[in-house]
């Protein structure tokens, strides 16, 4: 009966044993931290060092949050982020991206469809525009961090409102140099690089045309608006009102001029307001924001430069990613990144926060030309295109091809570039 007794006691005791190593097993893995990584550039990386570092301090002991600072350029992020890509098995899970990119990264497979993390009330909350270049092969593949958009800057001593026409931006120009209140009067972003796209899209809609209709395949570059667009810009160098050196403007050299000054009228990105109220700035305080110029008949365009967060394929963590993304996007980090670095926000409750709004009265001018931005051309062709494009506007910027000739160039290598895609016009 004793060797009974002893062997039943020994029974127990292994039972114990398994019992607890499971528990204490079961334990471990609840206490194992997740650990998520986003690349982003490297502005962004430094803008969103203090909101990680929350994120971390609330989520300590479940997920843990780095970001990798990538390079400065935007091209030069997406190339280091195909390239881990395409090896199949990313080192990242998550990416912030130009709202650009979006169409390509879907079409790759490269992004999980994040359309069951966001509810009805989250895209309630979205600012008008907001949710613009966020959907690609039909589904949710980005929620958006910023809501860039292009805006005229206009002189508040030199008129008592901007001009809503070309011809008025014209008119206005040529009375305040005539005057030698300025040297010139418009000056944007007329280098051959994607400033020049964002600056054509704005005046192609400006003038009721479309650039490109994915849906259909429809190209309208040398269509009447699209020459109407390239012919207005090239006459604003030929008559003086933008200078010949806009050419060689991307956003840096525009805001130097419009800063010292020099012009009546600026086209640029929310970015630049911090830079015009700075206390060297000889434009401090009379500076006011408002929508592109258009026909009287057709409605304004703000070109959307926004960056937002997707969720890429084979992330070991897609849950405490999604939950990275909404913290770094909710309102209390949208109302940091604004008012700490400038960052548009894409959160609607913030443009209408009276204590924000007082400080900060250009967001009211960015809250109203929301509802007016538009995303350039979604498809995954979209880099091609605008490269065409570029070329060829900048052909006759500086004169060497007639604006109908040049805009019936881009229209034919922008059909010979979907066709050799597969895509059809």
């Amino acid at each position: 009966m004793n060797w009974m007794k002893r062997t039943s006691s020994r029974f127990i005791l292994v039972i114990v044993s398994i019992i607890a190593s499971t528990v204490l097993g079961v334990s471990t893995l609840a206490r194992q931290t997740d650990s998520v990584s986003i690349l982003m550039p490297a502005p962004f990386a430094d803008a969103t060092a203090e909101l990680v570092r929350s994120f971390n301090k609330e989520h300590k002991g479940r997920i843990h949050l780095d970001v990798i600072r990538g390079p400065l350029e935007t091209e030069s992020i997406s190339d280091l982020a195909i390239s881990s890509l395409l090896l199949g098995d990313t080192p990242f899970d998550g990416l912030l991206m130009d709202v650009t990119w979006v169409a390509k990264y879907a079409k790759a497979g490269w992004l999980a469809p994040l359309d069951a993390y966001f509810t009805d009330q989250d895209f309630a909350s979205l600012a008008p525009g907001a949710n613009e270049g966020n959907h690609a092969e039909g589904a949710l593949q980005r929620w958006p961090l910023t809501s860039d958009l292009g805006l005229l800057y206009w002189r508040t001593d030199l008129m008592d409102e901007p001009p809503r026409t070309p011809k008025q931006l014209e008119t206005i120009s040529s009375r305040l140099q005539n005057s030698g209140q300025v040297p010139f009067g418009y000056v944007w972003q007329g280098r051959q690089y994607e400033g020049l796209s964002c600056v054509f899209l704005e005046m192609i809609d400006g003038f009721g045309g479309e650039w490109y209709e994915p849906q259909s395949g429809a190209i309208g570059l040398d269509g009447p608006a699209g020459i109407a667009a390239a012919t207005w810009l090239q006459d604003l160098i030929a008559t003086g009102i933008s200078p010949r050196a806009v050419t060689n403007y991307s956003e840096s050299e525009s805001l130097q001029s419009f800063k010292s000054g020099n012009s009546a009228f600026m086209r640029n990105w929310p970015y630049a307001w911090a830079e015009l109220q700075k206390d060297d700035s000889p434009v401090k305080g009379k500076v006011g924001i408002t929508t592109m110029v258009a026909e009287s008949n057709q409605p304004p365009a703000a070109t959307i430069g926004s960056w937002g967060l997707s969720l890429l394929q084979g992330s070991h963590h897609p849950q405490s990613t999604i939950e990275a993304i909404k913290y770094l996007t909710n309102e209390q980090s949208q109302r940091y990144l604004f008012t700490n670095f400038g960052y548009t926000p894409t959160q609607a409750a913030l443009y209408k926060d009276e204590q924000l709004t007082n400080a900060y009265p250009s967001l009211v001018a960015i809250g109203e030309a929301l509802p007016y931005a538009r995303p350039r051309p979604q498809t995954p062709l979209y880099a091609q295109m605008s490269d065409v494009l570029q070329r060829n506007l900048s052909s006759t910027l500086t004169g060497l091809t007639p604006p109908p000739a040049a805009m019936k160039q881009a229209q034919d290598t922008t059909e010979q570039v979907l066709i050799a895609a597969g895509a059809t016009p």
